[in-house]
């Protein structure tokens, strides 16, 4: 009997090479993310680097690349000019903290009220919730004169001589602009698309254990809600800082006005572009800083809201 040998086995093959280079399209596709990257960021950098420069360089190099180049004479005056001519640091400090608070409650306040339209069991729920969204299709400039006839009416308690007393009106005050844009019906929507893509089982896992409705919300749908929370954060603190025309009609007093209504101070009298760039870029850089810290959660809450429900 003779043995059959084994067939002798296959030389290895050298792996093929990899290529270090990438391929055209590649390259195509980053030279357009960078090409569209630069255009938009065209007005930031020209803001930023003017604010630096003397009026009559500015308009010296708008012919040309050194517009968009820190070269020439270089100085922080057009900064120091910005504090002698308004109280930037008191708008400044206004705008923080009415941007502040109405984030904190905005977050609150919406969340709650999408909890009980998404998670609780009610009649009629769906007909509020419609007449929510449609209330996005209003434009402020509709209801802002109004809204300032009625906050003109509404009653505030003030401290005067060691006693409460129940004042009317709330103009010229911070509450007047705070208080009417807590209450937001894209935030609603947003928190209700998103809480509806967390099980309810846990829901029910929770009721068991004997947690109320708010219990729920506090330690089980906020804490899983990251991503909505970051995004309303972002969507009503750009309002927020934004405002212009609501504190021109309700609010006199400089010691309580925004920032951007501080933007009127540089064309009274002789205007400065130098300084009209300084105090925009001191108002801009918060903007742009929390975008981008919170940027990733923005685009995971938009992409859920956009895919549940």
């Amino acid at each position: 009997m003779t043995s059959v040998s084994p067939a002798p086995a296959p030389p290895p093959t050298r792996p093929g090479r990899r290529r270090w280079w990438p391929s055209p399209r590649r390259i195509g596709l980053q030279a357009a993310r960078i090409a569209l990257a630069l255009f938009f960021a065209f007005p930031i950098v020209f803001m930023l680097v003017s604010s630096f420069k003397p009026d009559e360089q500015i308009f010296g190099d708008l012919g040309g690349i050194k517009a968009f180049l820190p070269v020439g004479a270089l100085s922080l005056d057009n900064y120091t000019g910005v504090f002698d001519r308004v109280p930037a640091v008191r708008f400044l400090l206004n705008s923080i903290g009415i941007s502040v608070i109405t984030v904190a409650l905005s977050i609150f306040i919406n969340s709650l009220a999408a909890f009980a339209l998404s998670r609780m069991r009610w009649r009629g729920k769906k007909i509020v919730l419609t007449a929510v969204i449609a209330t996005l299709v209003v434009p402020f400039e509709t209801y802002a004169l109004p809204m300032v006839w009625w906050v003109n009416k509404l009653p505030w308690l003030q401290l005067e001589g060691g006693r409460l007393i129940v004042t009317e009106g709330w103009l010229d005050t911070y509450q007047v602009q705070i208080l009417p844009f807590v209450g937001n019906a894209l935030f609603i929507f947003l928190f209700h698309q998103y809480f509806q893509s967390i099980p309810k089982e846990l829901d029910e896992a929770a009721v068991i254990d004997g947690a109320s409705w708010f219990g729920i919300y506090r330690r089980i749908v906020m804490p899983l809600s990251g991503p909505a929370i970051a995004t309303v954060a972002i969507l009503s603190f750009l309002p927020m800082w934004n405002q212009y025309l609501w504190p021109l009609m309700v609010v006199q007093s400089e010691e309580l006005r925004p920032v951007m209504v501080g933007i009127d101070y540089f064309f009274q009298l002789n205007p400065s572009w130098g300084e009209v760039m300084a105090y925009s870029s001191m108002i801009t850089v918060p903007v742009l800083a929390l975008f981008v810290a919170f940027q990733r959660a923005f685009v995971s809450s938009i992409a859920s809201s956009g895919v549940k429900g």
